[in-house]
């Protein structure tokens, strides 16, 4: 052990080893805990089922959903650049906006595949559980992604808004 290390206190240490905060290093445990807490009273009923549909998610995952919203995110990412290779400024500054759809779209996506039973109306028995109709969960999860793009697009005007009184003041 250096020198250094010796002096500082546990925590110092702790951080220098492990590269971040003695509470990430709990969480990050407590999660882990959690975890296989869930896959323990998943394995319960049905393990092969189980196991199954892990590796089939896992399956699709790589092979068919990170090529196409890498595709995604390249084609959105390049969109400007393509019409004018001359602004590097502008491009570099649509490079950061980008994650403003990102995010979004992200959360948008997530939910879809979540809920996607209710959304796309292919169970009927739900509805028992929800207390509500089959058909309102579309509209609904239109309506929250709606509101997750206008809160982006919000957010968007706001640093645009900030940035542009910045350059007044400073200019």
């Amino acid at each position: 052990m250096r020198r250094d290390e010796q002096e500082a206190g546990p925590g110092l240490r702790l951080r220098a080893r492990y590269g971040a905060s003695p509470l990430h290093l709990l969480l990050v445990l407590c999660s882990f805990a959690l975890a296989a807490y869930a896959g323990i009273r998943l394995l319960d009923g049905h393990p092969l089922g189980v196991v199954l549909w892990f590796v089939g998610a896992a399956v699709l995952h790589d092979l068919v959903l990170v090529p196409l919203y890498s595709l995604a995110d390249r084609a959105l990412r390049a969109a400007p650049v393509r019409t004018s290779r001359a602004r590097t400024r502008d491009a570099a500054a649509w490079r950061e906006q980008v994650n403003y759809v990102r995010v979004p779209a992200f959360v948008s996506l997530v939910l879809l595949l979540v809920w996607y039973p209710l959304i796309l109306d292919r169970v009927g028995h739900y509805a028992s559980y929800t207390g509500l109709e089959p058909g309102v969960f579309l509209g609904r999860w239109l309506l929250v992604t709606a509101a997750l793009f206008a809160v982006s697009a919000l957010c968007l005007v706001a640093r645009a808004v900030r940035g542009g009184a910045r350059r007044r003041e400073g200019g």
